[in-house]
């Protein structure tokens, strides 16, 4: 009696490489032109007490450029999902320091993924309030929320689909802001776009704190040009299309950006654009009467719900990516058997965002900055120069130029963010990190790993 032959194995199911330069930069570029620019210029302004303000956007553009050649060379090097959490985990050691660094990125992504998703969606919330000036606080907290939920469904599907609808927002929210930075230019006023204050750039105290304060904003507002690295286990040929797509997103917005504030300072006077709560829309409506208003009213609530949803699936897969290595919770590593994207992972994320919502505006962006300093860009910056060292350069691999220059500077502008801002957020920045610290050992002295040694006699 002859026995059947076993059947092979499966495969196991893996991502789908899906996303082109084309979905790369819809990926980054949406998630960077959200809601921030439309809503933060005020608060930039505000912070320098001027048009001044323009300078912190240039020190936030130059900052992001060099930390862009970090990432495209990290995302390069592992075009993996969770991006990030495997650059720590390698630079440092799988086995040592890097199963520290790596355990702390997935820390921070479990707190910072929630609270910049719910920083877009608040913010889109808010600007709705132009459109329905009647609505009351806890109408936008429901808003945001309900956005977040709506995007966990929209993304619980084939990487390929969404590809195509967040290239297809992606052309909406460029062609809006070329169209602000048009109008703007048709109507500029150099006497108001460079009405300075007395003083405004005698380099004193107040001077550079708020300089550092505008240079957060704008590092927030710039946020997201990595954002493809996230998702680098779906990205067709990553090793050249991650740096590409993090690159031109980060020249393109930053120049869309500096149109944006050229032409509002130089419409509105830089009294009123501090106080307004919608300066977009009351600077078109300016020009254009109510309906210019309410028409870029409505393209920004595309911009930043589309930004929404692309955060939302940047960090979706850093838990799945963690679960994966078999350092978080098993169920997170599940994918969907058709779409194969990560479905347990997704839908904590989605969750979370939604609860998050119910937080400040101003707190959100200025934790989340602070926290991802802390826990993240400086050590991103340390990695690269850790394995240069260890000189394992796969073929074809990006090589940032002018090394290590970039790295450097982008240290130096890190710090210089955190040194400058608010205490308390200092402290919720450490204290986050600690605890993150006390739960990897009380983890790690429980499974006898790193810096814990299993006794000889328990050694299997």
């Amino acid at each position: 009696m002859t026995t059947a032959p076993a059947p092979a194995p499966q495969p196991a199911l893996r991502p789908v490489r899906g996303i082109g330069l084309g979905g790369g930069l819809a990926a980054n570029i949406l998630n960077m032109v959200g809601i921030g620019p439309f809503i933060t210029i005020p608060l930039a302004i505000s912070a320098m007490g001027g048009p001044q303000a323009m300078l912190g956007w240039l020190v936030g553009a130059v900052l992001c450029a060099y930390d862009g050649l970090v990432w495209a060379e990290l995302g390069s090097a592992f075009p993996r999902s969770g991006g990030p959490y495997h650059y720590l985990l390698h630079a440092f050691g799988p086995a040592r320091l890097g199963r520290l660094f790596s355990f702390l990125y997935l820390w921070q992504s479990l707190l910072i993924g929630p609270l910049s998703i719910a920083s877009g969606t608040v913010g889109l919330a808010q600007y709705a309030s132009f459109l329905a000036p009647d609505m009351k606080p806890w109408h936008m907290m429901a808003i945001a929320a309900a956005v977040c939920l709506v995007n966990t469904a929209l993304l619980y599907r084939d990487i390929r689909s969404i590809q195509r609808l967040s290239i297809a927002i992606t052309v909406v929210v460029v062609a809006a802001c070329l169209w602000i930075v048009f109008s703007g230019a048709l109507h500029f006023d150099a006497k108001l776009a460079f009405d300075f204050p007395e003083g405004s750039f005698k380099p004193t105290g107040a001077f550079w704190m708020g300089m550092g304060s505008a240079t957060l904003i704008a590092v927030y507002d710039y946020g997201g040009y990595n954002n493809v690295c996230m998702i680098g286990e779906e990205i067709k040929n990553p090793g050249r299309t991650i740096p590409r797509a993090v690159l031109l997103s980060i020249a393109i917005v930053a120049l869309l950006y500096l149109g944006l504030n050229l032409s509002i300072l130089g419409t509105l006077p830089w009294q009123t654009a501090q106080k307004s709560g919608a300066v977009v829309a009351d600077f078109m409506q300016v020009i254009y009467g109510r309906w210019g208003g309410v028409v870029v009213s409505v393209l920004i609530l595309i911009a930043s719900w589309g930004s929404a949803l692309v955060v939302l699936l940047g960090f979706s897969r850093v838990p799945y990516t963690a679960a994966v290595d078999g350092r978080f919770f098993r169920p997170f590593a599940r994918l969907h058997p058709t779409g194969r994207f990560p479905t347990v992972s997704l839908l904590f994320m989605g969750v979370a965002s939604a609860i998050a919502c119910f937080f400040s505006l101003a707190d959100l962006i200025a934790v989340l900055i602070v926290i991802q300093t802390l826990f993240q860009f400086t050590a991103q910056c340390v990695a690269v120069v850790m394995l240069r060292r260890q000189g394992a350069a796969a073929p074809g691999q990006f090589r940032m130029p002018l090394y290590p220059l970039p790295v450097i500077i982008t240290i130096a502008g890190w710090l210089y963010i955190v040194a400058t801002s608010q205490p308390r957020h200092i402290a919720i920045g450490i204290g986050m990190l600690a605890l993150g610290v006390a739960i990897y050992l009380a983890q790690s002295r429980r499974e006898g790993a790193w810096p814990f040694r299993v006794p000889a006699w328990r050694a299997p």
